[in-house]
């Protein structure tokens, strides 16, 4: 009987190379995802932006502000008949008014909303305010004589970023006595937006302003402290906020009823004089709203709004679970899911006697890149934590029946469902425990790096086995 040639199989170190290629060409597909879940979380904010679109976005609050016109003298140069001419001449200014004290306090309730399958947090919130004029006993050194001063056209201002936010209306007094509110005229922080008053008063004394109105909006509520000394109270029930801007509060009280937080700002720490002959411009430190507030109101001069940026403190409210920031961290683990899986496989082949195709590592590699596209579609209907669950569950479930036909046995497919099952875990400790990942994950390659070593010692990876194959 004549011999059947034996077929040459490949050498270890040809089944690695061709393992790492397939590898490589499974970056296509998780660069794909990646892409997708940018898509996505696009969508997500256009939908967010069309449900704010008839509610009111993030507002910025600013004020009382009291502006009063002044005339006062400034030298103009001209030129008549080729001639440099200078002549003085009456113009009028605004001068700007801070309070001595202003103390507020906001109540937010939030509120969720949803588009499709897509929600935004709205809230509503209630603010309430005391604040103390006095003009400064020097007030001459900054420029303006009290003679000069028009308190005819005084008027109070104050500021919320989004006037579409402003449909419960508000009330100011003054010395006790109600003012007639007007619609505009904001201060320059708050985009030139927000309601006045004129006001009846002759500068003499103290005067004490109580002003109150209800707001709504989206996301972030912030408050440009200004004056001698700010105080801002606020609260809500809504339990996962974010303190950002130029201050932070004074120790919150966070818990899953809700919070409340204190702000104490001092005029030192905002470098800002107590009268001006220039508005403030809006805060350049408080976050994604900033550019929405630099528009001026239709009317207002350039000259009401140059004085420099304005600071402010605001308080988000996020959601609990940011899936899309969820899933996009997880797609960045897809590889350490590959290389595991791949890894084992491997083992299998050149250390338990298991053929493994290329084809068969593709197929393999897709069904773990699949498990992150389940993960962003069902996230975006059932929440980022039952969604991991189900799509872990299913990929598991596949690859697993799958490992049996291809390693030829259950038993090692259970060792690759075993292995799924850890590495998903770990996966979802590692989304929960940003600041350890990286630990947890220098720790885990090394300890597979060891395995490893310490399966494959005896490997001869320059090695090219055959195997005998009978005729039949």
């Amino acid at each position: 009987m004549d011999e059947v040639p034996q077929r040459r199989e490949r050498s270890p170190g040809i089944k690695l190379l061709f393992v790492g290629l397939v590898s490589l060409v499974l970056i296509v597909p998780l660069l794909l995802v990646y892409a997708l879940v940018y898509d996505r979380q696009d969508q997500s904010e256009t939908a967010q932006a069309s449900i704010n679109a008839g509610w009111g976005g993030p507002q910025v609050l600013s004020g009382p502000v009291m502006v009063v016109p002044f005339r006062t003298t400034q030298t103009q140069n001209e030129v008549v008949d080729g001639k440099q001419v200078s002549r003085v001449v009456e113009v009028e200014k605004l001068l700007y008014i801070s309070p001595v004290t202003n103390r507020v306090s906001t109540r937010i309730e939030p509120e969720e909303r949803r588009k499709s399958i897509y929600r935004s947090v709205l809230f509503t919130a209630r603010t309430e305010g005391s604040a103390m004029f006095t003009l400064p006993a020097d007030l001459a050194r900054f420029g303006v004589t009290r003679e000069r001063l028009l308190w005819d056209r005084a008027e109070l201002r104050i500021g919320a970023s989004d006037a579409r936010g402003l449909t419960t209306g508000g009330t100011i007094m003054a010395g006790g006595k109600p003012l007639e509110v007007q619609p505009g005229k904001g201060p320059a922080a708050s985009g030139g937006q927000g309601f006045f008053a004129f006001l009846n008063w002759d500068g003499t004394g103290q005067l004490k302003v109580d002003y109150a109105f209800g707001l709504r909006g989206s996301r972030t509520i912030s408050l440009v402290p200004r004056g001698g000394s700010t105080s801002w109270e606020v609260s809500s029930p809504w339990p996962s906020p974010s303190f950002a801007g130029a201050f932070l509060p004074e120790k919150p009280q966070v818990s899953d009823k809700g919070f409340k937080a204190s702000y104490t700002v001092d005029k030192l720490a905002l470098g800002q004089p107590p009268v001006a002959t220039e508005d403030f411009g809006a805060p350049q430190d408080t976050g994604d709203y900033a550019s929405r507030v630099t528009m001026l109101e239709p009317g207002m001069t350039a000259s009401e709004a140059v004085g420099g940026p304005s600071r402010a403190v605001s308080v988000s409210l996020i959601e609990t679970v940011d899936l899309y920031s969820k899933v996009d961290r997880s797609v960045k683990y897809g590889f350490l899911f590959i290389g595991f899986t791949f890894l084992a496989f491997f083992l299998f082949d050149v250390v338990g006697g298991a053929r493994v195709a290329a084809v068969e590592y593709l197929l393999t590699g897709a069904g773990l890149v699949l498990f992150f596209v389940l993960l962003l579609a069902f996230a975006e209907v059932i929440g980022f934590t039952a969604a991991y669950l189900v799509a872990s569950g299913a990929v598991i479930g596949l690859l697993t029946a799958y490992s049996a036909a291809v390693l030829g046995s259950w038993k090692r497919a259970r060792f690759i469902g075993a292995l799924l099952v850890g590495l998903y875990a770990l996966l979802f400790v590692l989304l929960n425990l940003e600041a350890w990942s990286l630990m947890i994950g220098s720790v885990l390659l090394f300890v597979a790096l060891a395995g490893v070593m310490y399966a494959t010692r005896n490997v001869d990876w320059g090695s090219v086995g055959r195997r005998e194959m009978e005729a039949a």
